[in-house]
């Protein structure tokens, strides 16, 4: 089980695939994003990784926490995030992660805090219809109705349905395909809507109903290290290339016929005799 990847919300953009259909997508900012801590086994009793995004101000950090950072070597981070990850999936602590940990195609499942709307009532909150517009009905229009039984049970039972604070709680919107991603700016483009606000962060991980695509970056997409094995790919493309053109030009010489090449060394031939004649 891989780590999953802490980001930032930055907005809602759209796409056209190769059909022209429009798709909405959310931009999501992967920066900085470092390994500060491993919880182990046989120390925590559990595996995972704690991941520190963005950098903060040192003057905004209590004493406690710049110890923690001191300790693993890193810059003070703007938020923390732990992922849970098999043994074998350990990361190096400072290891920078880009967004080249998901790939294209890839699905996902994405937690955040959604936008609080306050105190709502029912039928804003869970969609009731309300009593009726007109005739019998006076001021309560908008009212959820009847919330209990008779006095058997004699009590209204626990998560019923009713008015109360709507929004900022935790969610996980699952299976969302990621469309594209951008490694040099460390953005990820998720097809769909993911929850919270624009600047907010939220928990990117593998999708844990579908199946992964294979050549899936293992333990995770280290910094640098996807940007350098496509260097050596573009070099190997160019000597391969050069060579294409050094063979070419090879196999031209070979076409030319030997009586054109007998005639133009005689041609040279004469006119270095004529100008040896001149002087």
């Amino acid at each position: 089980m891989r780590t999953g990847l802490l980001a930032r919300k930055i907005g809602m953009t759209r796409m056209f695939d190769d059909n022209s259909d429009h798709l909405p997508v959310t931009v999501l900012h992967v920066e900085n994003l470092q390994v500060v801590a491993q919880r182990t086994t046989d120390k925590d009793g559990y595996s995972a990784l704690q991941l520190g995004w963005g950098t903060a101000k040192v003057k905004n950090v209590g004493k406690a926490m710049r110890g923690h950072f001191a300790n693993a070597k890193v810059e003070p981070k703007q938020r923390l995030a732990e992922f849970r990850v098999s043994e074998d999936a350990m990361v190096d602590v400072g290891t920078e992660l880009s967004a080249a940990h998901f790939v294209k195609g890839q699905f996902v499942d994405v937690t955040g805090v959604t936008v609080g709307k306050g105190f709502a009532g029912a039928m804003k909150r869970h969609g009731f219809s309300g009593l009726g517009a007109s005739h019998g009905v006076s001021v309560n229009h908008r009212s959820l109705g009847s919330t209990g039984q008779c006095q058997d049970p004699g009590k209204t039972f626990k998560g019923k349905k009713m008015a109360g604070q709507m929004g900022n709680s935790r969610e996980t919107i699952q299976n969302l395909k990621i469309l594209d991603t951008n490694d040099e700016r460390g953005l990820i483009l998720v097809h769909g809507a993911v929850p919270g606000s624009k600047g907010g962060f939220v928990r990117v991980s593998d999708a844990i109903k579908k199946i992964g695509p294979d050549g899936l970056p293992f333990p995770a997409a280290i910094k640098g290290q996807l940007s350098a094995a496509t260097a050596e790919t573009d070099q190997a493309g160019d000597v391969v290339v050069a060579d294409e053109v050094l063979s070419a030009e090879s196999s031209a010489v070979e076409d030319v016929p030997m009586e054109t090449l007998a005639t133009d060394k005689r041609d040279e031939s004469k006119s270095v005799d004529n100008r040896e004649t001149k002087e």
